[in-house]
Formats: C-alpha cells, structure tokens, sequence
C-alpha cells in the first residue's frame, strides 16, 4: 500500500482556515466526505473526537495525525493540511501543529491498514529536512511528489 493511493489533490489544504483543532478537524473532514469516502460525516467526526480525548494525536515536532476508524469509513483515506502559523494541538511536546495528517480508515479495516499508515507517515515525518519541505510546499503536486516517498 502506497500513501499516495490513500491522498488524491482533493484531500490536500496548503492552506488551513480554522483557528482551532476542532476547526481544522471539521475542515478536514469535509474534505474527505467530499470524495465520498464517508457514508456518514457525523459518526466519522464522533470517532475522532473519541480518539482525541483518549490522548492528543498531536505526536510533537509540529505534527498532529487525527486519526478515527468507523464504519461511517467506506474507503481509506488520508488528508493533509498545513497550518503555517499553527494550531493547538495539545500535543506532547507544547508545540503547535503545522502538519496535519487525518487518516480515515473503514472498522473493518482498523487494525493493520491503520497502524501501517501510521507507521509510514511517523517514520518519515521525524525527518527534519522531510518536514520542512512539506511545510513549504506551494503546490499540491509537490505533496504528492514528496508523500510518494513515503
């Protein structure tokens, strides 16, 4: 499984409009029901707000990556947005989120489709040089070009 199989140029925002996770959560979730991965928007949303309460997905180094499975999933799918000036994200090093992943994976699925996603995007994503390249991408072509590494 290739990342850029998951992440089309409808599911990619270089610029983020909320000011808030929740905001930008919402955000992004419109943009993957958009592409019809979703049969229902609202338990999709309900399944990453319980994830997030469970701990922040925000993982440090200004990276957040919501991520929910539920049955609302029909196809997998990874969005990406950037937050240039940052958002709060909670995350474990008090920094605030520019690079968010949220990842959207069917229940059924769950297990290995999602832990592999996560893997991928957290192996690469400790890379500073990486990191800042998607920071500073001004196209979504060179996000696909630069997740294809992944």
């Amino acid at each position: 499984m290739k990342l850029t199989d998951l992440m089309t140029e409808d599911l990619i925002q270089l610029h983020l409009e909320g000011t808030t996770r929740e905001e930008i959560m919402d955000e992004m979730v419109s943009m993957i029901d958009a592409t019809g991965a979703l049969t229902d928007k609202e338990a999709y949303k309900e399944a990453l707000f319980s994830r997030e309460q469970q701990g922040s997905t925000g993982i440090g180094f200004g990276i957040a990556i919501p991520h929910g499975k539920s049955d609302a999933v029909q196809t997998a799918r990874v969005a990406f947005g950037v937050k240039r000036n940052g958002v709060n994200w909670d995350s474990m090093d008090g920094k605030d989120a520019k690079l968010i992943f949220m990842i959207a994976v069917p229940e059924k699925n769950a297990g290995d489709e999602h832990l592999k996603i996560l893997q991928v995007l957290s192996r690469k994503l400790m890379d500073d040089a990486f990191r800042a390249s998607l920071l500073n991408a001004d196209s979504k072509d060179e996000v696909l070009r630069l997740v294809s590494e992944m």
